[in-house]
């Protein structure tokens, strides 16, 4: 049986948005990735539905991926857990602003909050210490 995961309303934080950083950095190079930013988690029924931007420095380029997961809270499936991962924009290192503007946004929703690098990807000696 898969364990419960602690639900926040608060972008970013909470087991749900630890384990959809942990599938992005199995599917994106973590050692790449410079900026994340989570919008507000949405709870329909029996599943909360989170979305998060990444931006990822791959040489002379910047790669945008969205990671939405699916968290089932309620109900028979209750602890079920999905995520995808999805490049959705590349251009110029400085063209962060421009391709950050260019992803789909929820109409119903504020700009999606910053989060700390660290607080999703900890640098590997950081995770050996605790």
């Amino acid at each position: 049986m898969q364990p419960s995961l602690t639900i926040s309303d608060v972008p970013g934080e909470g087991a749900a948005w630890v384990r959809m950083a942990a599938e992005v950095g199995a599917t994106v190079p973590r050692e790449e990735i410079d900026g994340c930013w989570a919008f507000r988690p949405i709870r329909r029924e029996e599943r909360e539905f989170g979305t998060a931007v990444i931006s990822r420095v791959d040489g002379d380029r910047r790669r945008i991926y969205t990671a939405r997961y699916i968290h089932v809270i309620k109900g028979k499936e209750r602890g079920g857990f999905s995520c995808v991962v999805e490049e959705v924009g590349s251009g110029p290192l400085e063209a962060l602003d421009e391709l950050l503007a260019a992803v789909p946004r929820r109409s119903d929703e504020d700009p999606p909050a910053p989060v700390p690098r660290e607080r999703w990807f900890p640098e590997p000696d950081a995770q050996a210490s605790e």
